[in-house]
């Protein structure tokens, strides 16, 4: 009779062509059976758990990734906003600056004008008053021969005509 043992307490024995089969059941072997099953378990648990461990980051990273693009593409679009609507404050104002410089110089033009036209109009009423009084002078000029002597001082508001006669 061939006898083999083997570590699960099993036993094998071969008579001729008949094998024997015996198996015993003591505690220690049970022990190790049982050990030996929670450790694949354990060792199971932790590969799913690590397993686990990595999708997670996986994933967590794919969405980060994707928050990233999405804030940046936010940017983008905020910063380009932000040009157009500062050109088009800019066109804004430069129309209300051409439109005030055109006003201004109008309002400056109309008020040369009239200024000139009261300063012309006092000049022709000075130069009205002037012939007067040569008109009146040269008949009296005869008879006292004395000379005329004639100041004229313009201002803004007023025209100051002196006349002095001199024997």
């Amino acid at each position: 009779m061939n006898h083999l043992k083997t570590a699960m307490g099993v036993q094998f024995c071969t008579k001729g062509s008949l094998i024997l089969f015996v198996a015993e059941d003591n505690e220690e072997t049970i022990k190790q059976w049982q050990l030996q099953k929670n450790k694949q378990k354990n060792l199971s648990k932790t590969l799913n758990a690590a397993a686990i461990l990595i999708q997670a980051w996986w994933r967590g990273t794919l969405v980060r990734r994707t928050l990233l693009h999405a804030a940046l593409s936010a940017w983008v679009i905020q910063y380009w906003w932000q040009q157009m609507m500062a050109q088009l404050l800019e066109k804004r104002r430069r129309a209300v600056l051409v439109d005030y410089t055109i006003r201004e110089r109008a309002v400056i033009t109309l008020q040369s004008l009239v200024r000139m036209w009261c300063v012309h109009w006092r000049y022709c009423q000075v130069l009205n008053a002037i012939y007067v009084i040569q008109g009146h002078w040269q008949c009296h000029n005869c008879q006292t021969c004395a000379f005329l002597r004639g100041h004229c001082k313009v201002t803004a508001t007023h025209l100051q005509f002196h006349i002095e006669i001199i024997n």
